[in-house]
């Protein structure tokens, strides 16, 4: 078979494999030595796609050691349930699923992904570290409140001064990491032009969603998770509502969006106008998160800064 897929089902530990041309089934660790392992696997038959769920931790050794080497195809897993509940599957297993998205590549041709810089790997593993010790701080403030022994508010609050000095300092890799690529920093003074748009949420924008600036509006809005999901039935229309997309990148541009509706005057008069339409403040703040990703994606196409109407 010229056009082969393989689906993988992607655990902490291992990697469930199945090739469509034969029906193949294999396992290999999650783990360098896995990753050589299916290479050599791969490498057997002509392979058109290789196609995974998006794991989150799991699946990013396995992008960082064969994103070069292998036409990888990462798929929203909300997207793969919904293909299995059509293909009528009720079986959840490794294997079952391995099958399900080597059919699913195969029935939607899908096309492999652009492999991801070096830079770009380094940048997801400190922006996942960080993310732990935001919430590791967390953890340890909230404990505090409850604490009444001197002893533990002591460890507690050493503790919390050392989780500050390491965001401190993973802060810094990152901007370092950001300024070390032209294209990275030119992108990131363009987004940090935007009112309310801080270096944390510019960094995870560059970082979870490169393929900003290189989309339309309908498509931004979509791969963020910020596009209205309308349910509608002959008469019967339900309430719209967001889901699946990058999470991580909408949870970075929630304090933004707060930010723009009260100090920059374009999303203060659309927050307005949508709560004077009878919307909920929360559904108002979802519309500027989805004002800004398109706002940011738009400006980096255009490659230039935000410029205030008027000035």
């Amino acid at each position: 078979m010229t056009d082969d897929t393989i689906g993988i089902d992607i655990s902490k530990a291992t990697l469930d494999i199945h090739r469509l041309s034969d029906g193949k089934t294999m396992s290999f660790s999650n783990c360098p030595a896995g990753f050589k392992a299916l290479s050599r696997f791969c490498a057997k038959t002509a392979v058109a796609r290789v196609v995974y769920e998006a794991t989150g931790a799991y699946h990013s050794g396995l992008e960082r050691a064969l994103g070069a080497h292998l036409p990888l195809v990462k798929v929203n897993p909300l997207q793969a349930r919904r293909f299995a509940q059509a293909q009528g599957l009720r079986a959840k297993t490794d294997a079952v699923d391995a099958k399900m998205l080597a059919d699913m590549g195969n029935a939607f041709a899908l096309e492999p992904d652009e492999p991801a810089a070096e830079i770009q790997h380094d940048l997801k593993e400190l922006r996942s570290f960080r993310s732990g010790l935001i919430k590791d701080r967390t953890g340890i403030m909230s404990r505090m409140k409850t604490q009444t022994l001197s002893i533990t508010r002591r460890q507690s609050k050493a503790r919390l001064a050392q989780v500050d000095k390491q965001i401190a300092e993973i802060n810094a890799e990152i901007e370092r990491l950001i300024n070390s690529s032209d294209k990275l920093a030119h992108s990131m003074k363009i987004l940090r032009s935007i009112p309310g748009v801080g270096a944390i949420c510019a960094a995870t924008i560059l970082i979870e969603m490169p393929e900003t600036g290189s989309m339309d509006r309908k498509q931004v809005a979509s791969l963020t998770g910020l596009a209205p999901m309308t349910r509608q039935s002959g008469q019967w229309r339900g309430k719209s509502f967001i889901q699946g997309g990058r999470k991580i990148v909408r949870d970075a541009l929630y304090m933004p969006a707060l930010v723009a509706m009260r100090h920059n005057p374009d999303f203060k008069a659309k927050y307005q106008a949508l709560i004077k339409a009878g919307k909920p403040p929360k559904v108002a703040i979802t519309a500027l998160m989805r004002k800004l990703i398109e706002l940011a994606n738009a400006l980096i196409k255009a490659d230039r800064n935000w410029v205030t109407k008027g000035a």
